[in-house]
């Protein structure tokens, strides 16, 4: 699939963050440079989205709730940015069967693992559950997890914090990757190490904001 249409849009929404931001963003180096992986990110308000292709060095395939996608010119972009919807209401084999295609190409497929927005204690930064299908599909597809902490992103909820020289601060942090085994470890045990990784990423990148406000 052509990754044009991503590139034009980072191109020209890039600036718009550049000009008005001042992110922190922690061990990039983490990522891997070549190869499929799972991006499970945290989901504290839609522009996680943005933030996450802007400081994100590889091109993002998003899985999105199938509601937006009843819009035409919502589902028309989403789809020219390589996202595609995904049916909460059931298990949704045809999503899976796109995730699997996409990592088997050797595509990243973003998702968020929480499964909707959340910011309060049930936020899996603060040790709140998660979906375990993440876990799951990184299984059947033998490939890593990328865990990533984005925070701040709601200020752009503002239309203020648009404006050139803000100096908005939001975080993003990027964890270890996390490899499944073998087909023998315990998603209950894994679901733990994953928010476990969450809470202390999210630990890290709040000291570091705080060290720079």
């Amino acid at each position: 699939m052509s990754d044009w249409f991503y590139y034009m849009v980072y191109g020209l929404g890039w600036p718009a963050f550049a000009i008005s931001a001042s992110p922190v963003v922690l061990h990039r180096e983490r990522i891997p440079r070549k190869g499929p992986f799972l991006l499970a990110s945290n989901h504290l308000s839609p522009y996680d989205v943005p933030l996450l292709i802007k400081e994100t060095p590889r091109v993002l395939d998003f899985v999105s709730i199938e509601e937006v996608f009843r819009n035409p010119f919502v589902a028309w972009f989403y789809g020219n940015m390589g996202a595609f919807p995904l049916n909460r209401g059931k298990v949704d084999t045809a999503t899976t069967r796109t995730i699997l295609d996409r990592l088997g190409r050797g595509r990243v497929v973003a998702l968020f693992p929480e499964g909707r927005i959340r910011t309060g204690s049930d936020s899996v930064i603060h040790g709140g559950n998660m979906k375990p299908g993440v876990l799951r599909l990184a299984r059947i597809a033998n490939v890593p997890i990328l865990p990533v902490v984005v925070l701040g992103s709601a200020a752009y909820h503002r239309l203020a914090s648009w404006m050139p020289g803000r100096n908005v601060l939001y975080g993003v942090n990027y964890g270890e990757p996390i490899v499944i085994q073998s087909g023998s470890q315990d998603l209950v045990e894994l679901e733990d190490g994953l928010r476990a990784a969450y809470v202390s990423l999210n630990a890290e990148l709040s000291e570091t904001m705080r060290a720079r406000r």
